[in-house]
């Protein structure tokens, strides 16, 4: 019987043959991932084992992008425990202000997550590897901390979901759509604990950024994770940036599967998920007017160079409406700096947006554009929860950027082709 991409990295870094899901085995993990409001955490309960090295300096990643630039003493002080901390143990993927960026955006960037691995981090949108082959999957704190004492970490075999997306996209339509339509149809809950493996003729045709941005939601469906083959792109995404050399993994033609579900797109509109769930999607042509006060365009999920220029592309020529404000978000410095090489950042704020250093402050409601009560904001971020951006009477409304931008120009909700 053959095995899933997930089942086949777990046997590897297990050292067995075979796995299958249900089993619970221990394995080697390849990186360990923390940022600014969970490595505290991690590194306390670190110093509790007793270990007083991490089990490898090259592979335990330190990103503050939650909180940074600091928002206040607490933050300052979680930052500063992380910089004592990767200084002490001598780490070499600490990333200090102003060579940081989103770490879901900075990871791939930097040629840190690679097909065949296991990749942990206490964050829950560390799935997003998953498009870059990897079995990449958020844990807690404290399994951070275990990991960093001694490079393992215990799994369960999660059985597989397969979806096969068919078709080729309408103009305006993109990853995030696709994401946003799967979710709508099997619910946030409707892939727990599963591993969420994607394929299909659209997959193949998607830019490696658009495949990162579905790999990036599968945890909004309650996924484990979110896996994607390896192919030609990958490989030439990872030429150049892979900092260890790597071994693909696909399933083999008699894999078993939970399920398998097959879509064809090739009609799907842009989608809108409405407050206060991920699965509460719907086309934008279905939607009545709906005024909103922010756009955000951005975060880990569509924070870059590819979003960027398809909201620049939107804006260019228009301004922001005078009723409402816009927040640009670039994923990392390096997409930051092409943006400008671009001329996409003069165009931002030709158009009235603001430009941020790289942060995940609204998509938490932590800062840099947090929402009063009874405001509603149009974002690319990935979770709409009550009080997910600011207060629990706010609204927020999950788009891609093209949408985001026509809204923000327009003041309410609305195709891009009405703007264009």
């Amino acid at each position: 019987m053959g095995m899933t991409m997930v089942e086949k990295i777990i046997a590897a870094h297990a050292e067995r043959d075979t796995v299958k899901f249900g089993e619970i085995v221990n394995a080697r993990v390849d990186v360990a991932l923390a940022n600014d409001v969970t490595a505290p955490v991690a590194i306390k309960e670190f110093y509790r084992t007793g270990v007083k090295e991490v089990f490898d300096k090259d592979r335990v990643v330190l990103v503050p992008d939650h909180f940074t630039p600091n928002k206040d003493i607490k933050s300052a002080e979680n930052a500063k425990m992380l910089r004592d901390f990767a200084r002490e143990q001598g780490l070499s993927n600490y990333f200090e202000l102003g060579q940081m960026g989103i770490e879901h955006c900075l990871l791939p960037e930097k040629g840190l997550a690679l097909p065949g691995e296991i990749i942990t981090g206490a964050d829950s949108h560390t799935c997003t590897y998953g498009a870059l082959n990897a079995l990449a999957t958020g844990v807690g704190s404290t399994d951070i901390a275990a990991v960093m004492a001694t490079g393992y970490l215990w799994f369960r075999v999660p059985p597989t979901i397969k979806f096969i997306y068919q078709g080729k996209l309408a103009p305006w339509v993109s990853g995030k759509d696709l994401i946003l339509y799967t979710i709508g149809d099997i619910g946030v809950d409707g892939a727990l604990y599963k591993a969420m493996e994607f394929t299909g003729e659209i997959i193949e045709d998607l830019s490696m950024d658009g495949r990162m941005t579905i790999s990036n939601m599968a945890i909004e469906a309650g996924g484990k994770c979110g896996l994607m083959a390896c192919d030609d792109k990958t490989r030439a995404y990872l030429k150049n940036r892979a900092v260890r050399n790597y071994t693909p993994v696909n399933s083999d033609s008699d894999a078993v599967y939970e399920k398998i579900i097959e879509y064809d797109l090739g009609e799907i509109e842009p989608q809108v998920a409405f407050p206060h769930l991920p699965e509460n999607t719907r086309g934008v042509s279905e939607l009545d007017e709906i005024k909103i006060d922010q756009s955000v365009i951005g975060s880990c999920t569509n924070g870059r160079l590819e979003d960027l220029r398809i909201a620049a592309e939107i804006f260019k020529g228009n301004q922001v409406h005078p009723d409402l404000r816009c927040i640009i978000l670039p994923g990392t410095q390096e997409i930051y700096k092409q943006a400008v090489q671009e001329g996409l950042i003069e165009t931002f704020i030709g158009a009235g947006a603001v430009v941020s250093t790289p942060t995940c402050g609204p998509c938490l409601g932590g800062h840099m554009g947090v929402l009063a009560a009874g405001e509603k904001a149009i974002s690319t971020t990935n979770r709409n929860f009550v009080g997910r951006m600011g207060d629990p009477e706010s609204e927020v409304y999950l788009s891609n950027p093209a949408v985001a931008a026509a809204s923000a120009i327009k003041g309410f909700i609305v195709h891009p082709e009405e703007v264009l």
